[in-house]
């Protein structure tokens, strides 16, 4: 045994009391230790958070300098059903201990109400509201898969769903970019979606019901929960890689007997007591991320830039009950897309995209191009979007469906551009060509290539995903976007609390579980407007 194993071992053989293990530093662990502490009166020094990189959160990023430019691998959007997250954020004060989380997410979007008038940006001019656009025959369909059992659509794809036209349509447009759907993803995630957000689609050319924070995620909830655990005493460990749990059987069921890990290029072990618990985080829709710079392009990773992906393999190995990370993580062509965040030191830009667009940033959303070659988008936030963000300095955020095809304006696949070109492509859909070079003058355009980011939608069949508490598991639970959680959508912030939310309830046998998911889809009003909306009655 190194003196490094020994080390680890001696972490679990303090106190009597339960200790939880919680592999991953992203939202979903964080979430898990806090409903630990707050509903299931664990102490916070019984918690240990181990993650391999150097920084918490996960895919909920934010970070850089004025300087070297500010980096956003992606924003999710909230809306005011995700009560999970809500539940557990009305918990959290915000960094200056003001009120809430909930709370400042809820009076800021009173405030700064998404009301879009310009989601597309055709011809350098704004569509105000565009018309859905779709048949009879589309509707149809689109009512059919609302209700069709999930079991019936099986590992078809979107594209199987529909005739061609549909991918054509403003509905299509909208929804694929707000969301990032692609034709060849899962029918039953989209079916999630149409279901899960039925609420919002007699607003959603607008952008109605979209909810932000008053900075970028990072800022604005991972830090306030960071804060709020180091506070209870909770450990964190980074710099840790989990390679493998070793596992044992009892007369109760399976367990984890150890974690074993790598820290500094040393390998150790921790060794679990009877009571010990471990969640763990399985998959990374960040993992193999590589950014570029103004002027470099991102290069594309693999899943074994990090140990997310590999670790998920070695436990699934044998173990049936543990999904299939394969379907997840090897179809890198259908799961990757390109993100780019600019930050400007002159007003120039957003002043063009203002005048434009009939939106000051932050109202707006995002705007899509749908003659982009590269199918590209682009948000402008409320600024600052970073805590210490000078005056004078402003942050955009970016991205495109169709990195592989030249683009209209940049004779390159977006994968092969660096930041200046991307923005070269974006300034010339905003219809200001001749402009390009004084808008760019101070301008850093980080590009991201982002190899998994897409890969939860990929089709898939029952038991790919495994459950949270896999059968016949005793202290074992998973976490994050690749388990099984029926009605919830992935790619949200809400997936990934919900999980740590009932892997927390279950590990710690307590009868209550997490709320449960709105069905707006059984609601008269909801679907008479939403009926409306389809046939482009309010157009």
């Amino acid at each position: 045994m190194t003196r490094s194993a020994a080390h680890w071992r001696s972490m679990s053989d303090g106190g009597s009391g339960t200790k939880f293990y919680l592999v991953g530093g992203g939202i979903a662990s964080l979430a898990a230790a806090a409903f630990l502490i707050r509903d299931g009166d664990v102490p916070g020094h019984d918690i240990t958070i181990l993650e391999e990189s150097d920084r918490l959160g996960g895919s909920l990023d934010g970070a850089g300098t004025p300087e070297q430019g500010y980096v956003l691998r992606g924003g999710r959007m909230l809306e005011s059903k995700y009560l999970c997250t809500y539940d557990l954020f009305s918990s959290i004060p915000t960094l200056d201990e003001s009120r809430t989380v909930t709370q400042e997410i809820f009076a800021w979007n009173e405030t700064m109400k998404t009301s879009s008038k310009s989601r597309l940006f055709r011809d350098g001019h704004r569509d105000d509201a565009p018309a859905f656009g779709l048949s009879e025959r589309q509707i149809l369909t689109l009512e059919r898969l609302a209700i069709e059992p999930e079991a019936m659509l099986g590992r078809t794809s979107i594209a199987e769903q529909f005739d061609a036209s549909f991918f054509k349509t403003d509905f299509w447009l909208m929804w694929c970019t707000t969301f990032a759907f692609q034709p060849w993803h899962s029918a039953v995630e989209f079916k999630r979606y149409l279901v899960r957000f039925a609420h919002m689609v007699s607003g959603f050319n607008c952008l109605h019901g979209i909810m932000r924070t008053v900075y970028n995620q990072y800022d604005s909830m991972v830090r306030p929960l960071d804060k709020w655990l180091k506070a209870r005493g909770v450990k964190f460990e980074l710099g840790v890689e989990v390679t493998d749990l070793a596992t044992g059987e009892g007369p109760e069921g399976k367990r984890v007997e150890r974690i074993l890990c790598r820290r500094g290029g040393v390998d150790a072990e921790i060794l679990l007591k009877e009571t010990d618990k471990v969640i763990v985080t399985l998959g990374s829709m960040t993992e193999g991320s590589n950014l570029g710079a103004t002027d470099r392009a991102a290069t594309l990773g693999t899943k074994r830039d990090g140990g997310a992906w590999t670790l998920w393999e070695k436990l699934a190995e044998g173990r049936p009950e543990f999904g299939s990370p394969a379907v997840f993580a090897d179809h890198v062509d259908e799961s990757k897309w390109l993100s780019f965040t600019t930050t400007l030191h002159s007003p120039d830009f957003f002043d063009l995209v203002r005048d434009l667009t009939g939106n000051v940033p932050g109202e707006g959303g995002l705007i899509t191009f749908p003659q982009s070659n590269w199918l590209a988008s682009i948000v402008l936030p409320h600024q600052p979007h970073f805590i210490g963000q000078p005056e004078g300095v402003q942050v955009l955020w970016g991205y495109g469906l169709f990195i592989d095809t030249p683009g209209n304006f940049v004779p390159k696949p977006m994968a092969q551009c660096s930041g200046r070109e991307i923005m070269t492509e974006i300034i010339g859909h905003l219809g200001a060509a001749t402009r390009t070079d004084a808008l760019l003058a101070t301008a850093n355009c980080i590009p991201c290539m982002m190899p998994f980011i897409t890969s939860q939608f990929l089709r898939r069949d029952h038991g790919d995903r495994p459950q949270v508490i896999p059968a016949g598991w005793t202290n074992l639970a998973f976490t994050g976007q690749y388990c099984e959680q029926p009605d919830d959508v992935v790619f949200t912030v809400e997936y990934s609390v919900r999980s740590a939310q009932t892997a927390a309830y279950r590990l710690l046998g307590l009868d209550r579980a997490p709320p449960a998911v709105f069905k707006g889809q059984y609601d008269p009003r909801v679907l008479y407007q939403a009926f409306r909306a389809l046939h482009d009655m309010d157009a």
